[in-house]
């Protein structure tokens, strides 16, 4: 089966800045693929390398089987496109803005936009220079999404958007693959990719440092982790935190007649909950880092001038 998406060694090169160096990624038909790293690590680079919106300096890209230089408006009406600054002002209301976009775009079946805009919780008839940031997102997803198009590509599609929001969002992604659409979703959310795609790919310098299945980078996760704890040994509980496998920067600091515990998770989260069911717990905080720590640092990327490429397939 041909690829819906094909990049073989791609540079682009703004100045004497190198965005791109020597990138390869393929997108198979009918798949969720994320494409994750930290800003500026060039993935909103490569979409709009994918759109033609900017021209590669060298390598070869291929979209639906065509070049993006040569398929013009015939191929882009195949695509939805949502640009990670998206930028919509006027008068208009955003109906009238989606009925615009549906010329440009082609076809949408009778009352799909409408039927987005409710899933959304967007109200179409407000005059877009009235919307707020994350209105503005949702009216850029209902006219990515409304022509059905065979390729949507996603440029960080949830920023500004409230956690049911987003979570609708996600849905509608899943249902577009399960139609046979191809999606290609960049983010530098990292449960965002974990939520929804199926093979993904890490950039870090305009590098692709890790590539494979979604479920491998899952497993190898990591979490800040906070706990409030009360015991009566205070130097029994610090050993014990210390000797959690996979818990690393370790604190143990008084609070108030309680202990705080802090400290990073790697990998499986269930030796620290082993521990912590030997203690009377009182609070309980785990979050995942930024993407450039949780990420990167796993391939060494944000140390390597020039990182390895690793798989991560099972």
């Amino acid at each position: 089966m041909s690829a819906a998406i094909e990049i073989s060694h791609l540079h682009k090169k703004f100045g004497q800045h190198t965005a791109l160096h020597d990138l390869d990624l393929r997108v198979s038909p009918g798949t969720i693929f994320g494409l994750i790293g930290p800003n500026g690590a060039g993935k909103s680079t490569t979409l709009r390398v994918l759109l033609d919106i900017i021209r590669p300096t060298s390598g070869v890209t291929r979209v639906l089987g065509e070049d993006p230089r040569q398929g013009g408006a015939a191929l882009r009406r195949r695509i939805g496109y949502m640009p990670g600054e998206l930028r919509l002002e006027g008068r208009v209301t955003g109906r009238r803005l989606l009925s615009f976009y549906e010329e440009v775009s082609g076809p949408v079946a009778p009352g799909a936009a409408e039927r987005l805009a409710e899933r959304l919780g967007l109200d179409l008839n407000r005059p877009v220079r009235t919307l707020s940031k994350g209105n503005k997102q949702k009216l850029g997803l209902v006219q990515a999404f409304m022509h059905a198009p065979e390729l949507l590509i996603l440029d960080e599609p949830t920023s500004g958007l409230d956690p049911l929001v987003q979570r609708e969002f996600l849905q509608m992604v899943r249902e577009a693959r399960d139609a046979g659409q191809t999606v290609l979703l960049s983010s530098h959310v990292l449960s965002e990719i974990q939520q929804t795609a199926d093979e993904v790919a890490v950039l870090a310098d305009g590098r692709v440092v890790a590539d494979g299945a979604v479920s491998a980078l899952r497993l190898a996760s990591i979490r800040r982790v906070q706990a409030v704890i009360q015991t009566t040994d205070a130097a029994a509980t610090r050993t014990l935190f210390e000797g959690v496998p996979g818990l690393t920067s370790v604190e143990v600091t008084d609070d108030g007649g309680l202990l705080r515990v802090r400290g990073t998770v790697e990998g499986s989260i269930d030796p620290f909950v082993k521990a912590l069911a030997r203690c009377e717990v009182h609070d309980l905080t785990i979050e995942e880092p930024d993407l450039a720590e949780s990420v990167l640092r796993l391939y060494g990327a944000d140390t390597a001038p020039a990182p390895t490429r690793r798989s991560l397939r099972d």
